[in-house]
């Protein structure tokens, strides 16, 4: 049977599946991927919300009968393939498919880790040691090893990290604990499964793996297929990167003061090594501002304060590789943290003696850490390089690759220019649905009181919505401004991202009905609310990214002097896709009714404003807030009565 008869009228999942609506659109994507899948090609793909992309791709994908991995860019989509979508499909096929859900390491308890932390016996707070009596507990009935299963210790607690693993700490074939480890048999799992679902960080860490010759985590497939395809790019410049971090420096002194207890291997001073490092690895934060920020390692590697703390940190490291050197052939714990050690040495050096022509040398400080970084100047070579030579297909999906109809920005990032392409636009009737707001008189983002004027702007709108409205920003600074004038000025509860986990406050979010949530970064996509919970999104300005971020600049320098052009090739590009995911969240159904407001006045008054608006979906379009407040009456043909409309 053919995948566009499956996704019939008079196919199985219509006869089978409870709610399912035959889409044209649908069925056409799905006959591209079955030839691409047959054929070992390349195929790119654009579906618009309510297209059905995961049938579209999940049906060929069954019928084929290969091996095939699905990598999604976020959590909640992994687990909805693996959980519901799979099982369904499959079983209206009538088609039973072994299937396996493969995460990253530091989601399984670690034994070799768990039985050095009772060994140690030591914690910070009295609540580490409670939780950890119960992941012992819990670690004596487990199978599976996934610390998902233990709801009754925090995601992100403390605790964690010291009792799972990492690419850095894992003994690997050396581990006492290597027939029984959790990942491992994940692993194993995961090569007997039809059907691996993983996530893209995931893809990538396997990718600098096997590059690295530690061996391969992932399996091998016949096809590999990206849902959430607009995040590869960025995910892959971070895993084909070189990079230190505080928390790998860090790590790498306590884990070998614990292994030194467990080992015992007598070498002088090796314990107090570590605890230099520890401290040259604080001092060398200290030697930053105090205020998180990123920038060049260029501008700032000549100031005496950071040299210096550089130097400092590299001299540390130095001292204790050579007291692990010594202890090393005494345990493989010793061992482990002996090469970790020797690789963070080199790259800190890579840092200084790699070429710029290739590699952007930048650095990222948090509030007590920070993150040293190599990162290619072009992912598409590295990317190929990669993934050529394997005999797969490939398919890349997702709601938002298009600018403007083309694909030529993302295809160019990873090198992707020879594939096939198809985009397939959303079924819903976005002009009656959908009503977009350009409010005027709005001062340019770089204005002083534009966060202000935003707020002041958007209140009239979230009264006529009565609430039920993402307010979405670009910076967590905005966030926090409309989070302290908001709450006194709205009749609506607020919620703010940060308040609770993601999922809790979603939860909030869709129980309480009338409530408005405040969020930037993760709420602009992955974020699912359908109904009339919400029914009104307000993005404060267009997601350029920052003009100061090392990585854009130096990517930027580099277009101008092949001459081309760096704003309309890659900062607008990557602007757009972002805009469309956050505009994204407002119309999840075809029932679903809202306004989207973009604050923005340079959509306007720049001509590059052209090239968001045509990007977005065909929706009505107003200047005017009585339009938005009639809209919200429920008039019986509401965009029909907007005199203002265009």
């Amino acid at each position: 049977m053919w995948s566009q008869d499956v996704l019939g009228p008079d196919g199985p999942l219509a006869s089978r599946i409870s709610g399912f609506r035959p889409r044209r659109g649908q069925r056409e994507m799905a006959a591209r991927i079955e030839r691409a899948l047959a054929g070992m090609s390349v195929f790119i793909a654009e579906s618009g919300t309510g297209t059905g992309k995961t049938f579209a791709y999940l049906v060929p994908a069954l019928l084929s009968g290969k091996k095939i991995l699905i990598s999604t860019g976020t959590k909640p989509l992994q687990d909805q393939l693996y959980n519901r979508d799979l099982p369904l499909v499959a079983g209206a096929l009538g088609r039973p498919v072994s299937r396996a859900l493969l995460k990253g390491r530091a989601n399984y308890l670690c034994l070799h880790r768990l039985e050095r932390t009772a060994l140690e016996g030591r914690f910070e707070q009295a609540a580490q040691s409670r939780e950890f009596r119960l992941v012992q507990e819990w670690a004596r009935r487990t199978r599976e090893g996934d610390i998902a299963e233990v709801d009754t210790v925090a995601e992100d607690s403390a605790l964690w990290p010291r009792v799972t693993s990492t690419v850095d700490n894992c003994l690997g074939g050396r581990c006492e604990h290597h027939e029984d480890c959790f990942v491992a048999r994940a692993r194993r799992t995961a090569l007997e499964a039809e059907v691996l679902v993983i996530n893209h960080h995931l893809f990538f860490a396997d990718l600098a793996l096997k590059e690295e010759g530690f061996g391969q985590l992932l399996p091998g497939a016949d096809a590999v297929i990206f849902d959430e395809a607009h995040q590869l790019p960025e995910i892959a410049s971070v895993f084909l990167s070189q990079s230190v971090g505080s928390h790998q420096l860090v790590n790498l002194a306590r884990d070998t003061v614990a292994e030194e207890l467990r080992e015992k291997s007598a070498v002088e001073g090796l314990r107090e090594s570590a605890q230099q490092l520890e401290k040259a690895t604080a001092d060398f934060r200290l030697a930053f501002d105090k205020a998180p920020e990123r920038g060049a390692w260029q501008s700032v590697n000549g100031k005496p304060a950071i040299s210096q703390a550089a130097d400092a940190l590299r001299d540390r490291l130095a001292g204790l590789l050579a007291r692990l050197e010594q202890a090393a052939p005494k345990g493989q714990g010793l061992a482990q943290c002996c090469r970790r050690a020797s690789e963070l040495l080199d790259k800190l050096h890579m840092l200084d003696e790699t070429s710029q022509a290739e590699y952007i040398a930048w650095y990222d400080t948090t509030a007590r850490g920070f993150g040293l970084y190599l990162t290619p100047l072009d992912i598409a070579g590295p990317f190929q390089q990669a993934i050529q030579g394997q005999t797969k297909s490939w398919i890349f999906t997702s709601a938002t690759l298009a600018i403007n109809g083309s694909f030529d920005h993302f295809q160019r990032q990873l090198g992707l220019e020879q594939a096939d392409t198809g985009l397939w636009e959303s079924p819903f009737d976005f002009r009656r649905q959908a009503l977009l707001y350009l409010p005027r008189g709005l001062p340019l983002p770089a204005h002083p009181e534009y966060t202000s004027r935003v707020i002041e702007c958007a209140l009239p709108v979230l009264q006529a919505s009565g609430g039920r409205a993402f307010f979405l920003f670009t910076s967590h600074r905005a966030l926090r401004l409309a989070a302290e004038q908001l709450p006194q000025r709205l009749d609506h509860p607020v919620l703010v991202q940060g308040q609770a986990p993601r999922p809790e406050l979603l939860d909030r979010f869709r129980n309480i009905g009338d409530a408005v949530l405040l969020g930037t970064g993760s709420f602009w996509e992955g974020v699912d609310v359908r109904g009339e919970a919400l029914s009104c999104v307000i993005i404060d300005k267009l997601p350029f990214a920052a003009p100061d971020d090392p990585v854009m600049r130096a990517r930027g320098q580099a277009m101008e002097q092949a001459g081309r052009n760096p704003f309309m090739e890659y900062q607008l590009p990557a602007a757009v896709i972002a805009l469309k995911q956050g505009a994204g969240r407002l119309i999840r159904d075809e029932e679903d009714r809202g306004v989207l407001m973009l604050c923005d006045p340079r959509l306007l008054s720049k001509g590059y404003g052209r090239v968001f608006l045509n990007s977005l979906p065909p929706m009505s379009r107003t200047h005017e807030l009585a339009d938005v407040q009639a809209f919200f009456g429920r008039s019986p043909d509401p965009v029909a009565q907007t005199a203002g409309a265009e």
